[in-house]
């Protein structure tokens, strides 16, 4: 065994002592770890995420406060544990360590998390959804899944979220995946139709797996785009997770249709009442044969939402992520591996969900070879592609900047029926980036005195800044 692996356990069996220690007492422990943690993180790994922390919960009735204790009040114990250790320990601290190691070693981007789709299957046929133009066949095999979890891991990655399709279509699949990786967390974007008593006892049992419920509203919204009945669908696998104290989140696409429900106080209390921990938000993206660039929000809706869940972040006890809006706190764009990558159920490896381009296969290369590929490095080499980080994406936010890389890279088209040209895709979004950077611009200057800073030194000012005005309003 090296060095580096003896290190590991110690660090690991050493962190999971404290987070044994800190179920004991959380009110009184949880300041106790956080200090221990920061002399313990001295390379830096997770000092923000750290100073974050320990700025909101000091609060006692604060929102983040609430959120942190009903951690110990909804969720069950022994799920709570093994979540907190696959997620701060093995994916965050330990598998951070690697990523950084590897990266230096190979020159190339690795990802925190991985995205793949089991299948490309469906029981739903919602709305403007992309996922069915891969062709509804398509799946990778339980062996696939299992190969790319332990390359994943050798190189630091001990998160994995699945998508498709429908994932839990591969609901056997999932949970063996689960039992047998169970130093990872594994979460899943899931229309949750298919989440049952049964498969929540098997989620009880392994205690490594948390669905993202995909809902697009409330009931008139959820069901226009996914199909009568589907909302009730929700309400009802919401309710027995929560009955068997299982965490979950939320999953939002929101469109010029439901923006202002998604981005309400009453949708967000709902959601909270309900029992969702966490929401993952997204805008919709015009991909694909059946994409509806009507669905397409316009500068003022988007900006609408950037204001909300930036307001309801200090006053509501929910985890949000805005996809895009976000890209200010992790400066920019997260594809290409920066973060995370998709593997959608061809195995053609993509650097996002959204961009369905790729010359690298998991069936014909490895993920460090695919990560060396053309495409990844144009990824590596661009990033951010906007100095104004409001403006993250090279499709919806940087007109043809996507079209330059996938030329550049000789990437083809994934859509195994009806081949998208890059050109017509960046097209599709030319008005939308257009007026989107006028905004995004208006709203950096607010916040950040600028529309772009140009040189090094102002940008690590910038970073500098930005960090002071998020730790001041935690």
């Amino acid at each position: 065994m090296s060095t580096n692996n003896i290190k590991e356990q110690v660090q690991s069996f050493g962190l999971k002592k404290v987070i044994s220690y800190l179920d004991s007492d959380p009110d009184k422990n949880i300041p106790k770890i956080i200090d221990w943690a920061e002399k313990f993180d001295k390379e830096g790994t997770i000092s923000r995420q750290l100073s974050a922390v320990k700025s909101a919960i000091a609060d006692k009735d604060g929102n983040w406060y609430q959120l942190v204790k009903s951690l110990y009040t909804d969720i069950d114990d022994s799920v709570r544990k093994t979540l907190f250790e696959n997620f701060l320990v093995n994916a965050t601290v330990i598998g951070g360590q690697r990523q950084k190691k590897s990266k230096e070693e190979n020159n190339c981007n690795i990802p925190w998390a991985i995205l793949m789709d089991p299948t490309s299957a469906c029981n739903l046929h919602c709305t403007g959804c992309w996922a069915a133009d891969y062709g509804n066949k398509l799946s990778m095999s339980y062996e696939t899944l299992d190969s790319i979890i332990e390359q994943g891991k050798k190189l630091g990655t001990y998160m994995y979220i699945y998508s498709g399709g429908e994932p839990l279509m591969r609901k056997h699949d999932i949970i063996k995946l689960c039992e047998k990786h169970n130093d990872c967390a594994f979460l899943a974007f899931t229309n949750a139709t298919l989440i049952d008593e049964a498969f929540a006892d098997e989620m009880l049992r392994v205690k490594n797996f948390v669905p993202a419920i995909s809902v697009e509203g409330f009931k008139e919204d959820t069901d226009f785009r996914r199909g009568e009945g589907t909302y009730q669908s929700v309400l009802n696998a919401m309710e027995i997770l929560k009955k068997k104290k299982l965490p979950f989140g939320i999953s939002c696409c929101y469109t010029s249709k439901n923006t202002d429900v998604i981005g309400s106080e009453k949708y967000f209390d709902d959601m909270i009442a309900n029992g969702a921990k966490f929401a993952w938000f997204f805008t919709y993206m015009p991909v694909g044969i059946d994409a509806v660039p009507d669905l397409m929000v316009n500068p003022e809706q988007r900006e609408y939402m950037y204001h909300q869940i930036r307001k309801f972040r200090e006053t509501k006890p929910l985890f949000t992520m805005d996809f895009w809006n976000d890209g200010e706190y992790v400066k920019g764009c997260i594809a290409g591996g920066k973060c995370y990558l998709h593997i959608n159920a061809n195995g053609d490896i993509e650097p996002c969900a959204f961009i369905h381009y790729s010359d690298s296969n998991i069936k014909e290369k490895t993920l460090i070879e695919a990560y060396k590929s053309p495409l990844f490095m144009q990824y590596k080499e661009n990033q951010p592609f906007s100095e104004n980080y409001l403006r993250p994406c090279p499709l919806l936010d940087n007109k043809g900047r996507l079209a330059e890389m996938v030329d550049k890279s000789g990437a083809k088209s994934t859509d195994m029926q009806h081949p998208e040209d890059v050109h017509a895709l960046c097209a599709k979004c030319k008005t939308a980036a257009d007026n989107w950077e006028t905004t995004a611009n208006r709203l950096w200057k607010e916040s950040h005195g600028c529309e772009g800073c140009k040189s090094t030194a102002d940008m690590k000012s910038l970073e500098k800044n930005l960090r002071y005005n998020l730790n001041r309003k935690r």
